[in-house]
Formats: structure tokens, sequence, C-alpha cells
């Protein structure tokens, strides 16, 4: 039939019981699946991460400064990674540093929700939050 029609004959689905053929052209046929690609690429979430960093003394105006940045970025549907980064002797002052970032996770309850709680890896003590409600 398909060499009558001047086509190509495809096999669509090769695992069904009977295996399922089509009567089309191949390119065409390559065509649409690329396209049936490229749509669902298209529509997936791109999760962006976007990071924050503080210091174990980190000041006051600094922290306001950053908490900024923060809502700015959950505003815009992007996670946030706040972590601080410990140099040198700087490591024995881990309280401080846990209390800074549950301190930052609660000035950011309104417009996000902590998904990590600070946890210490190595010299960084990281913690992760993502937006309430997206746009």
């Amino acid at each position: 039939m398909a060499y009558k029609v001047g086509l190509d004959l495809v096999e669509i689905s090769p695992n069904a019981k009977p295996p399922v053929c089509k009567v089309i052209d191949f390119q065409k046929f390559l065509y649409i699946q690329k396209k049936k690609q490229k749509e669902t690429k298209s529509k997936s979430a791109k999760i962006v991460v976007k990071e924050i960093r503080f210091g174990p003394n980190t000041d006051e105006h600094d922290f306001k400064f950053k908490l900024r940045h923060a809502v700015k970025f959950l505003n815009d549907g992007f996670k946030v990674k706040a972590f601080v980064f410990f140099k040198g002797r700087s490591i024995l002052f881990k309280e401080k540093g846990e209390i800074l970032l549950l301190r930052f996770a609660q000035e950011l309850e309104e417009v996000g929700k902590v998904e990590q709680l600070p946890k210490l890896e190595g010299k960084r003590m990281i913690m992760f939050v993502s937006p309430k409600g997206k746009k």
C-alpha cells in the first residue's frame, strides 16, 4: 500500500501486540517527532537556584540588604540557597551561623518556605528556601 501511494511504511510502536505501523513520509514523521520533543522540553519547569552568602559575623545592614535580594528572588519564582561560609577558625562559631540562617528563614516566612533546614557541609552551613506562591 505504501509503495503504491509513494510513501514509507513507518513502525510507530514496535512493542505493541500487534506492532503499529503507519503509511507516512518518513521525513515528515521525524519532523513531527522532533516538534513533540521540543514542545515537551519547553513545557518542563526549569528550576533556578540563586545563592546568598553570609559570614558568621554578618552585620545587621548586610543582613537586611541580602534579605531584600532573597525576597526579590523568591517573588520571581527562584529557589534561594543561603549559606554561611566559615573561614579558618571561624568554624568555632557554628551556632552563630545557624542562628543567622534560622533568623533569615523566619524573615522569609511570608514569601517562602524552608525546604532544608541549616546543615553543615564542610566549611559551609547550607539552607534552601523555595517560593510559596509562583507567578
